[in-house]
């Protein structure tokens, strides 16, 4: 598991969630507009990835399977709460691994929301039963659900050295089959390793147009490339000031408008986190509740600099 405590290139910051190391006023975040709430399903993976910022692999369950009834109870706190939540996101881990998966998307499409689901598109999500279910998912809901698909690039070489050998193939056959299947895709990509963001943008309409793939390179919306999460770079901490700075508004930030539910291994009931991008981070653990999950949150950590204020990203849809 990650320790998310800053490097050393960031010694002496993000050690106080009040004050940055100079004494400035570090910026909070409140949960101005909760568009959606993401779940993570487990953390166990079918693969083992070079840099996985959740640490996912075949071994790995420190977050461990969500169930269909924990997804009920928190569709119903949106509800309660009053959250205008337009999205329920779910992401792993791989996602398929969970063999509630189809019956927890099929609540969230059932209460009317629109459905994300981060996938590999690999062999736990090529299974016949798990196709079937995504099939019948698309014959009842269509165009609301979408399966965002993780090509760390273009090239099938340069996946690969991220993902293992032959990743990229058994990827494509993935996309192949939601394609002919008729499925919403999205992807999602690495900025630093493809080049300028044009260069990146026009190397993927290639493959898509390769392969008959109904996605806009061009669309930051459906063709998502994240900067990297590397915390041995130093970043600047993010004080009240930067907002007028940066001529950035808080509401722009990734945790204004979404939480995630995660379940640890050994714990009586799930919580809710800040972040998809810190689950294990102890700071950023709000509680088991959406009531809870309401609390501002601290610009603490060195993702909150470089991934959403500076990088500009969001894991939504």
């Amino acid at each position: 598991m990650k320790d998310n405590a800053a490097s050393a290139a960031n010694s002496g910051k993000f050690a106080d969630p009040r004050r940055t190391a100079d004494g400035s006023e570090r910026a909070r975040v409140a949960l101005s507009r909760p568009e959606t709430l993401w779940f993570n399903t487990g953390t166990l993976c079918n693969i083992t990835c070079a840099n996985c910022y959740i640490d996912s692999s075949p071994t790995n369950d420190a977050l461990v399977y969500l169930s269909a009834a924990d997804v009920s109870d928190y569709l119903a706190q949106i509800v309660e709460r009053g959250w205008p939540v337009r999205e329920i996101g779910f992401t792993g881990g791989e996602p398929f691994m969970n063999p509630e998966m189809i019956d927890m998307a099929r609540l969230a499409l059932d209460a009317g929301f629109e459905v994300l689901i981060l996938t590999n598109a690999m062999q736990p999500m090529m299974r016949p039963k798990v196709r079937a279910g995504l099939a019948a998912l698309n014959r009842d809901f269509g165009a609301r659900l979408t399966l965002r698909i993780s090509l760390d690039h273009f090239d099938a070489a340069e996946h690969d050295r991220e993902r293992g050998t032959g990743s990229f193939a058994r990827t494509l056959d993935g996309m192949k089959w939601l394609r002919d299947a008729g499925l919403r895709m999205a992807v999602a990509g690495r900025a630093q390793w493809t080049g300028s963001d044009s260069e990146g943008r026009d190397g993927y309409a290639a493959l898509f147009a390769r392969y008959d793939f109904d996605i806009d390179a061009h669309d930051p919306a459906t063709c998502v490339l994240f900067p990297e999460m590397d915390e041995t770079v130093e970043v600047p901490e993010i004080t009240t000031a930067c907002w007028d700075i940066l001529k950035k508004s808080p509401d722009s930030v990734m945790c204004a408008s979404s939480r995630m539910v995660v379940k640890r291994r050994g714990a009586d009931a799930p919580s809710v986190v800040a972040c998809t991008l810190l689950p294990y981070d102890a700071q950023f653990d709000l509680g088991p509740t959406l009531a809870q999950a309401e609390s501002d949150v601290a610009l603490n950590h060195p993702h909150c600099a470089k991934f959403c204020v500076l990088g500009g990203a969001s894991c939504s849809a």
